[in-house]
């Protein structure tokens, strides 16, 4: 499979990202599609993968940040028939290598895809790390894990 990488805001196929976004993430169907474009707008960077030729959005990637020194890997995702063509390493990699933030601090969240995101250097926190997790209907983990809903989508790499 052929793609390309582009950083472009103006190039995310909205319609592809809020399909997957709203039935396939077990991470994001919580949010309404306005929820997804206010995160849109005021997401740091993005970088989505493009099926060559034609276009077609594959997969996608967004952060947010301080712009100095650290920054938050999330919504990372690859249509399911782009899977096994090294997609999602191209995203991080691209997101995280290969941009303004190559030499910030990193975070993500992931229920399923440790062993992509430890080829990148990510490894779990130490006792520095705290973290205060939403509540009421915005609240995704219970302690130790992701709360999935039922029929909740198979493995792909998540934030």
């Amino acid at each position: 499979m052929d793609f390309e990488l582009d950083d472009s805001l103006d190039r995310v196929d909205r319609d592809v990202l809020w399909d997957f976004m709203s039935s396939q993430a077990y991470w994001g169907r919580w949010r309404s599609r306005e929820d997804l474009e206010r995160q849109l707008a005021g997401a740091w960077r993005v970088v989505g993968a493009y099926e060559r030729p034609g276009g077609r959005m594959i997969g996608f990637a967004r952060a947010f940040s301080d712009g100095v020194a650290s920054a938050y890997l999330a919504d990372v995702f690859t249509v399911p028939e782009a899977r096994g063509h090294g997609v999602g390493k191209a995203l991080v990699r691209t997101m995280i290598d290969e941009g303004p933030g190559q030499e910030f601090r990193w975070m993500l969240h992931t229920d399923d895809a440790h062993g992509l995101y430890r080829g990148f250097g990510f490894a779990e926190p130490d006792q520095t790390y705290m973290e205060r997790r939403a509540s009421g209907s915005r609240a995704q983990a219970p302690e130790g894990g992701v709360q999935r809903q039922s029929g909740a989508a198979g493995s792909q790499p998540t934030s």
